[in-house]
């Protein structure tokens, strides 16, 4: 099956705040562009199309949509832009939208289930408990597939269909077994010319790892607290407990191959140049949905393991929100 042009022909996968966002730039750059959806935001879709308040303007576009992928059909790009827990759910479900010859680009926050993949020593290859626990993610989308993204951007949902771009508009893509590709830099020059600032990596888990630094903990502290992050980092307390996380994660990312050269404090810096920003999962702790700590820190945890790194700050971290999201009903056991 010849679909023409590389990458013309895309699927968004979830039309959340990065999925909207993503789908609505490349519809505007020329690509033929559907979405994987359902509930109010399909129907909000259907009867409105999908819009993006961004700089200042209101972008709409009339796009494709389904909660089938048998109705949308064999695509060059998927867009996998869910958030983590939602995955397994619907990962059976995808192959109507995969071709021989389609990409996957994993769009998402925390560890991917194929990390490992690029990762040379022992542990090179090794399959991730936490974030893939019945292998079917490895199994429905086979590595030669798949692409790594790296998504430095804030956006948020303002109701189902239409989504508010806060800042950022990074983008970064590169092959999970490492290394340059034509497919990555067709991408790149894809996403560029429909506006963001895109960049290739040689080494996409380097990048994967150092978002994480950051958001590892802040996402799980604002979840647990309901402060923003400026609040959370004005509290020394708090943040002296971030930054022992922060430093159990560092060495495992030593051992691992990707080193960070900075302190924490080196980050905190960064991130207080956001303000008062809300985190992704305390809005989806508002709204109710399911939050995503396996794959922001289950997924360290079991890393620390394997490298033989004592994480108890981590583990205490982890097991305060996980606690929290259980009890709420917001935290799907693998």
């Amino acid at each position: 099956m010849s679909l023409g042009a590389p990458f013309q022909k895309v699927c968004v996968v979830g039309a959340g705040a990065i999925g909207g966002w993503l789908a609505v730039l490349l519809a505007r750059a020329g690509c033929s562009v559907s979405v994987l959806a359902r509930g109010a935001t399909l129907q909000a879709i259907l009867r409105e199309g999908l819009t993006l308040k961004m700089a200042g303007q209101t972008l709409r576009v009339q796009v494709p949509v389904s909660e089938e992928p048998e109705r949308i059909g064999e695509q060059q790009l998927v867009i996998l832009a869910l958030k983590a827990p939602a995955l397994p759910a619907v990962v059976h479900r995808l192959a109507p939208l995969l071709g021989p010859e389609t990409v996957v680009l994993t769009a998402m926050n925390g560890i991917p289930w194929w990390f490992l993949q690029g990762i040379g020593g022992p542990l090179a290859g090794r399959p991730l408990q936490s974030v893939d626990p019945n292998g079917e993610l490895a199994s429905t989308m086979p590595i030669a597939q798949v692409l790594g993204g790296v998504v430095h951007a804030s956006c948020a949902i303002e109701s189902p269909g239409v989504v508010r771009h806060h800042f950022g508009d990074g983008l970064i893509v590169g092959e999970p077994l490492g290394g340059e590709s034509d497919r990555v830099h067709q991408l790149v020059s894809l996403f560029k010319a429909a506006g963001l600032n895109a960049s290739a990596s040689a080494l996409i888990q380097r990048d994967i790892w150092y978002k994480l630094w950051g958001n590892m903990t802040i996402n799980p502290v604002s979840a647990l607290t309901g402060a923003t992050g400026d609040r959370i980092l004005d509290d020394s307390l708090v943040r002296g407990f971030i930054s022992a996380v922060m430093l159990e994660a560092r060495e495992i990312g030593a051992r691992l191959g990707i080193p960070i050269a900075q302190q924490p404090e080196d980050r905190h810096a960064v991130t207080r140049k956001l303000g008062a920003f809300k985190t992704s999962m305390l809005q989806d702790l508002e709204a109710g949905k399911p939050m995503e700590l396996d794959a922001l820190v289950g997924a360290v945890r079991e890393l620390g393991q394997l490298t033989e790194v004592p994480t108890p700050m981590t583990d205490a971290l982890f097991g305060l929100a996980r606690l929290q999201a259980r009890v709420r009903g917001l935290y799907q056991e693998g």
